[in-house]
C-alpha cells in the first residue's frame, strides 16, 4: 500500500508551520523534513512518527500515549527504531503537532 496524496497533503498541512517543509517518498511512505532534516515518517498506513533520540522527549511522548515504534525481525527478534507515533491529540491540533516537530528538531541538529 502506498499513500495517498491526500495523506500527504494532510502531513504538509499539520507541520506547515515550520519553515521549508519538504516529503520524500520511501517504502511505501515519506520522510518528513524541515530544513532537510528527517524529523518524522508517514508510514504507508498514513501513521505519522516523530523521531526522538532522547530518553525525556521519550518520556514525554510516552506519557502523551505515544507508542514507540517497533517491529519483529525475520529471525523473531523485536527490534526498535527512534520515531514514536505522533500522540493523538497533536494529529489533531497543528500547533502541538508544530512544537513537538520543534521539540524533535532542536534535539536533531
Amino acid at each position: 500500500m502506498s499513500l495517498a496524496e491526500a495523506d500527504i497533503a494532510f502531513a504538509k498541512e499539520l507541520f506547515s508551520a515550520l519553515p521549508d517543509i519538504t516529503t520524500r517518498r520511501m517504502f511505501g511512505g515519506m520522510g518528513i523534513y524541515a530544513g532537510g532534516v528527517i524529523f518524522a515518517l508517514m508510514r504507508s498506513d498514513a501513521q505519522i512518527l516523530i523521531k526522538s533520540r532522547d530518553s525525556a522527549f521519550d518520556a514525554k511522548l510516552s506519557g502523551m500515549g505515544a507508542q514507540k515504534w517497533t517491529y519483529t525481525r525475520k529471525n523473531g527478534a523485536e527490534s526498535s527504531m527512534p520515531y514514536w507515533t505522533l500522540p493523538d491529540a497533536a494529529v489533531d491540533d497543528p500547533d502541538l503537532a508544530t512544537a513537538l516537530a520543534r521539540e524533535a528538531l532542536a534535539l536533531l541538529r
